[in-house]
């Protein structure tokens, strides 16, 4: 294995706190396929998902945002506040 690979599996695994790398591997992979889409599993990815709502309404909410890549293999969450005066 290269001295690179073995430094992204490394960094994969802290990304995704599995024990094992073929568990993080996994995980990223069950990430991707939901993210990238065009497969009989997922036909539409998020990405996809996300790119229409924003030509459909002209913009989106990082709560929209987060809704949409929003997964069990990467939390996605978005919270605004507002604050008027000192």
């Amino acid at each position: 294995m290269t001295d690179s690979r073995e430094r992204r599996l490394e960094n994969l695994l802290e990304a995704t706190g599995q024990n094992t790398k073929s568990k993080a591997i996994d995980q990223a992979a069950d990430y991707y396929l939901k993210m990238a889409g065009d497969t009989t599993a997922v036909p539409t990815g998020a990405v996809e998902e996300l790119m229409e709502r924003a030509v459909k309404q002209g913009n989106v909410t990082p709560e929209e945002i987060a809704d949409i890549l929003d997964t069990d293999e990467l939390s996605v969450k978005a919270e605004t506040s507002w604050s008027v005066g000192p």
